[in-house]
């Protein structure tokens, strides 16, 4: 959705479409029907944006296919949908039925994960709004954590350059700018901002910069206010942010149905406890309170005695979008987890999924409102 900041500055509002788990053309052209156009209409969006994420082979066949890009760039159009930014997290097979540790594969240290991230810039640039600023791309922060060594920071930072010079050519060739935003996560190189700053000093900030995670930022148990300022003064932009909210809860126990097989959901705890996912986190019985890398439905509350982080993406909306100008201009809500809720909590029906989606875009877009930002 098409919004303003009281500065006057356009602020773009979608969701993120590797909730879908189309990995080809034709699936991501159905998946549109299926989802994003009642999701434009139940909430009466002139134009719907979509955080498109395209697995690796669509976007090579995308890249090496012009025509075809045209195409998907008319598809797009004729249902009233425009897209800024694109998630490049997943490389492929996001919906397999354990993902786990396999969604960091390929890392940074890799050409794959370059020309994968080339690819998407590419397919961005093409599919970019004719009055849009820039695209932005996400993507994993460099890699899991373990192993990591000289060598392998020695390729990440090589691949980096050859990343912001790739960008340049994108520009150069296009006339469109495309920047890449690099998301901190539990458990990866680059877990916290602290970090980000670290992994990342001496980069192109005109083109490199961090995706940020309202969700992950929370399981880190960062201040917003004291992340961004960090950020600043470090001269990292904050390109892109995904609005998501993590369980949260003083009770553990209440925890044990969101444990399931497909995806990581790294469980950290105010005094720095960390366990790799939540079964790891229960039978070690971790101290409590815990915050748990899950992404909940940012407008429903879960069943007491959980709760979500949702105070935490108010108080970082406050920092991006209160202010006399906003530190970001393209949000996404990422809840990529419907599929994986507790039985009872699962939409039955693309319809349902269709209809939880758009109440958690009019969610995000209430919340921005009250900033003061209009659309």
């Amino acid at each position: 959705m098409r919004l303003r900041h009281p500065s006057g500055t356009p602020l773009h509002l979608g969701y993120c479409t590797n909730v879908h788990p189309a990995e080809d053309f034709d699936g991501i052209i159905a998946q549109l029907d299926a989802y994003a156009v009642p999701i434009r209409t139940a909430l009466g969006a002139g134009v719907l944006g979509l955080g498109l994420w395209l697995a690796a082979p669509v976007a090579a066949e995308l890249t090496a296919d012009p025509a075809r890009l045209r195409k998907l760039r008319r598809e797009l159009d004729v249902r009233g949908m425009e897209v800024v930014t694109l998630n490049g997290f997943p490389y492929r097979s996001f919906h397999d039925p354990v993902v786990k540790h396999a969604v960091y594969h390929p890392d940074w240290t890799t050409p794959d994960r370059l020309a994968y991230t080339l690819d998407l810039a590419r397919v961005l640039a093409g599919l970019l709004p004719d009055d849009a600023a820039r695209g932005s791309v996400s993507t994993l922060p460099l890699a899991w954590r373990e192993p990591w060594h000289t060598a392998m920071a020695d390729a990440a930072a090589r691949h980096l350059d050859e990343l912001a010079a790739g960008l340049a050519a994108v520009e150069s060739a296009t006339g469109r700018t495309v920047r890449v935003g690099f998301e901190p996560e539990p458990g990866c190189v680059v877990e916290t901002t602290a970090q980000a700053v670290t992994h990342l000093a001496g980069a192109d900030t005109e083109r490199l910069g961090l995706c940020l995670d309202l969700a992950h930022l929370a399981c880190a148990w960062e201040q917003p206010s004291a992340a961004l300022k960090a950020l600043r003064a470090a001269g990292l932009p904050v390109v892109k942010v995904q609005l998501s909210a993590a369980l949260e809860s003083a009770d553990p126990a209440a925890l044990r149905e969101y444990a399931e097989p497909r995806f990581l959901h790294q469980t950290r705890t105010p005094a720095g406890d960390a366990a790799d996912d939540l079964d790891e986190a229960l039978d070690r019985r971790l101290p409590a309170p815990w915050r748990v890398h899950y992404h909940v439905p940012l407008h429903a509350d879960p069943a007491p005695p959980l709760t979500t982080t949702i105070p935490v993406l108010r108080e970082a909306l406050s920092e991006l979008a209160g202010g006399p100008e906003p530190l970001c201009d393209h949000y996404d809500v990422e809840t990529y987890t419907w599929s994986v809720l507790p039985p009872a909590l699962r939409p039955a029906t693309a319809a349902g999924l269709a209809a939880g989606i758009a109440a958690e875009l009019d969610f995000a877009r209430t919340e921005l409102r009250e900033l003061g930002v209009t659309g």
